[in-house]
């Protein structure tokens, strides 16, 4: 056999025994490792459901001027979002899904919500805010809609408290020189109590309307989005909605009531016509 063959495949094999056998190989600066980055137990999302973020914490809008976060709740639900402006990676694609995602409903940004995203980068400006509240305005391409768009940055200590109430944990990785995070958004009830969370970079949007429904009390949506969302129950093991079967029972049976009650009405009245 060919030598240089009998090479080739002893280093494919050889290259498979240490794949298989250690795991997944790394690359770092330092070479090929297979030991994870030591931040990635000190990131990720945890749950805070019903409790509220203080409404009194102060940011900077895309303009300049100083806000407390209350100005953005008052009778509408809230939509958040944090990120930061100028991430080279995760950030950018979970602003374009969300942004597929308001799309594909015919609620305006504004009208029936409000969204706010916040930068999680202290460094960061109302400079910064401004090119990506203008960046993914036009991507969303729905006139009006900058009244209820809010993109915020502010100093460590708000940033942090904020993070921190919603339950989002970042670090510093100061080899990439960036952040690392999760994908995440919340839908918060006009009070400012966290309603639902959504995880990852695609978003159902009818998981997000119905988000937005339960986050308002009901104070908005249609009476299908209702009664849909009277046959669902949020499972915490899956972190979505799911369907309750009782409730489902209990619409079916009242519709199976109305049916009998119609056909017994008709009866009724044919019966007594025929009296006449």
């Amino acid at each position: 056999m060919n030598l240089k063959l009998v090479a080739l495949m002893f280093f494919v094999t050889s290259m498979a025994f240490a794949i298989g056998g250690k795991g997944p190989l790394e690359l770092s600066k330092t070479g090929l490792k297979n030991e994870k980055p030591h931040y990635l137990d000190d990131i990720g999302i945890e749950e805070h459901l019903g409790e509220k973020v203080d409404l009194g914490l102060e940011f900077k809008d895309s303009t300049g001027r100083s806000v407390k976060l209350g100005e953005y709740f008052s009778e509408k639900p809230v939509f958040l979002m944090l990120a930061y402006y100028n991430c080279p990676t995760l950030c950018s694609l979970h602003f374009s899904s969300l942004m597929k995602s308001f799309r594909a409903f015919d609620w305006k940004v504004g009208e029936k919500f409000e969204f706010i995203a916040v930068s999680i980068d202290p460094r960061e400006g109302p400079k910064d805010a401004k090119a990506a509240k203008d960046l993914y305005l036009s991507e969303y391409n729905r006139p009006g809609a900058e009244n209820g768009w809010h993109f915020l940055t502010g100093d460590e200590e708000s940033i942090k408290k904020l993070a921190a109430q919603v339950g989002f944990k970042y670090v510093w990785d100061s080899n990439m020189e960036q952040y690392a995070h999760a994908a995440a958004a919340y839908a918060l009830t006009p009070q400012g109590a966290l309603s639902y969370y959504h995880y990852g970079l695609n978003i159902d949007p009818q998981v997000m309307r119905l988000s937005l429904v339960e986050a308002s009390e009901n104070k908005i949506g249609n009476i299908v989005d209702r009664l849909v969302l009277f046959c669902l129950q949020y499972d915490p093991n899956k972190k979505t909605y799911a369907f309750y079967a009782y409730n489902i029972m209990r619409v079916a049976a009242t519709l199976a009531a109305l049916v009998l009650i119609i056909f017994l009405a008709r009866f009724w009245l044919r019966e007594r016509g025929n009296e006449v």
